[in-house]
């Protein structure tokens, strides 16, 4: 019961990532059929994102009252319904309305998925479950070039993404009974009886945890760094480096396809190693690789490899960072700092890549790899600091 339970994590997580990429792919052809300016795109992205902090934020609640396997069937039933209502969208306003319901489905359902794995499964599953979220956002872009290649329309993709996920929130829905069993045993062999009836902190309580802040300043210039580089390193090399656009934008994708891979690699030694050694390692690799992008050789080919190696560090840290959470913090605070985990998440992604794209536009975008350079070095000066923090041996495989 507990395998099938995890498959279905499994296909969870790819549907995770599946609307993630769908809108970036589909905008060209979405801006034009509904006569709006390119740059509305972030208007959409902007009401998705806040939708997602709030509903991360109020992860915690929702999950003590329904219970992790409803509140992930609820969010994608809900994401579900928000894709079909954009692929029956004929206005912009129609897509900021359903944009609501989409970020708030996205935000409980990553959440409370995180915070669920991290309690009960093994670190290498949180490495291969974000790796399948990485086939979900790799794969969905492809289900939509096929609709508009073959002029069926974007409304076709999201629909197609849509009824995916309907698919999947039946299957959630059905066995829901199997979530509940999951968590009884769990709780009966990992938990103190007194500690079952303990009273859940408030936020300002949560913020006194020592570490936390240390954490969550980890986890925003994580996503900001992983965010920037996706999004400005193609300019880059074409604009600074001067490399050829075709060869810029396969070794830009190549940065993704390194994270993926790099995921799946990660889950055969993460219970060897353990959470620690994994984000230290994985933020002096990416470090390294923002070197090697930097460094002004003739040759193009160390810069195009960096982006790889910076794939590659940044892999291990995202799944390290949450499944130590419970090790740090306490199983019981788990759930509520995973969802503030995903706030920060997410506002660092929003914040961070806009920054440097004002700092490139009035200095110059030869400031790339310094900008990364100096996340990374952040994240590792707030990570080291909390592991000394919380100096004592990770508990196993839970």
């Amino acid at each position: 019961m507990f395998s099938l339970l995890l498959v279905i994590i499994y296909i969870t997580f790819i549907s995770l990532g599946l609307p993630d990429s769908l809108l970036g792919s589909a905008w060209p052809v979405m801006q034009t059929d509904l006569n709006v300016p390119l740059s509305y795109a972030g208007i959409v992205t902007i009401i998705i994102t806040v939708g997602t902090i709030i509903s991360s934020l109020l992860s915690n609640q929702l999950t003590q009252r329904f219970k992790p396997g409803l509140v992930t069937a609820s969010s994608v039933l809900m994401t579900a319904i928000a894709l079909m209502g954009f692929s029956f969208s004929n206005s912009f306003l129609a897509l900021c309305f359903w944009a609501i319901p989409y970020g708030l489905g996205a935000g409980a359902v990553d959440a409370a998925l995180n915070n669920y794995v991290a309690l009960n499964y093994a670190s290498r599953h949180m490495n291969w479950l974000h790796c399948f979220w990485g086939v979900g956002a790799t794969v969905s872009p492809h289900i939509m070039s096929y609709f508009l290649t073959n002029k069926l329309g974007w409304q076709s993709g999201y629909r197609a993404i849509g009824f995916i996920q309907i698919v999947l929130a039946v299957i959630l829905i059905v066995t829901l009974p199997i979530w509940q069993q999951k968590n009884e045993i769990v709780g009966s062999i990992h938990e103190p009886a007194n500690d079952k009836v303990q009273k859940a902190k408030s936020w300002s309580e949560l913020f006194q945890i020592k570490g936390l802040k240390l954490m969550l300043v980890t986890f925003f210039a994580y996503c900001g760094l992983e965010l920037t580089t996706g999004l400005w390193a193609t300019t880059y090399l074409v604009q600074y480096r001067l490399v050829p656009e075709n060869i810029a934008a396969r070794f830009g994708s190549l940065f993704f396809v390194g994270i993926t891979i790099g995921r799946f690699l990660c889950g055969f030694i993460a219970d060897r190693f353990g959470d620690k050694v994994l984000i230290r390692w994985g933020i002096c690799l990416l470090a390294s690789g923002t070197v090697l992008i930097g460094i002004p050789f003739k040759t193009d080919n160390l810069a195009l490899f960096g982006l790889i190696i910076i794939g590659l560090g940044c892999a291990p840290v995202y799944p390290a960072i949450i499944h130590a959470t419970p090790s740090y913090f306490g199983k019981k605070n788990s759930q509520a700092i995973i969802g503030i985990q995903m706030a920060c998440a997410y506002l660092g992604s929003t914040i961070v890549p806009p920054i440097f794209g004002v700092l490139a536009s009035s200095l110059t975008i030869g400031l790339f790899p310094a900008y990364l350079f100096l996340f990374a070095l952040l994240m590792f000066a707030t990570s080291e600091r909390l592991n000394k923090l919380h100096d004592k041996p990770e508990k196993g495989n839970q």
